[in-house]
């Protein structure tokens, strides 16, 4: 299924547009604006590593293209990672950033390979935040592996200058058994 068609694209909310709340502990989950690569690595007790599956130019989706401000259809650059616990894929990761502004930037997100885009957005301070947005994230946008329907899924975006670089990050049910979480 093309990431752009599908038919009921998720609604992406804020904190406080959120109805039904989720738990206060998953709500800390979904909008902490700390590096989720650290709380990760405490949680699992230094057992946390990233798995790229897959990355390079792509059609962005049409969500995505809206919260980085280019055109529907625009190209650019797509990291998908598991981000992992004890070997386990806890997150589902997909970063994007759009190719007219990412070449040119001095960002190279081809070098990361298995280290951490959010170490890397965290450690450098000229990037700043946006407001983290949840959903419950589509089964078909994920991997056939971990394909599951009603994912809690949060988003925000990494501005530096006129380049941003969205992170979209969909906790998996492993997660949430680790953190001893009901979601």
């Amino acid at each position: 299924m093309s990431h752009a068609a599908l038919a009921h694209p998720p609604r992406w909310l804020t904190q406080a547009q959120l109805h039904p709340q989720p738990t206060a502990a998953v709500r800390d989950w979904l909008f902490n604006g700390d590096s989720l690569t650290r709380r990760l690595t405490a949680l699992s007790h230094d057992g946390f590593s990233v798995t790229p599956l897959q990355e390079g130019w792509q059609r962005l989706r049409n969500d995505e293209c809206a919260l980085l401000g280019v055109a529907d259809g625009s190209q650019g650059w797509v990291r998908e990672v598991y981000l992992r616990g004890h070997g386990q894929p806890w997150v589902f990761a997909r970063s994007v950033a759009a190719r007219s502004v990412l070449e040119g930037s001095g960002l190279n997100l081809a070098e990361l390979g298995s280290r951490s885009l959010g170490e890397l957005l965290f450690s450098d301070r000229a990037f700043d935040r946006g407001e983290l947005q949840a959903c419950r994230y589509p089964a078909a946008w994920l991997p056939q592996a971990v394909r599951e329907e009603r994912l809690w899924a949060r988003r925000s975006c990494f501005s530096r200058a006129a380049l941003g670089v969205l992170v979209a990050e969909v906790f998996l049910p492993a997660f949430w058994q680790a953190a001893g979480l009901d979601a």
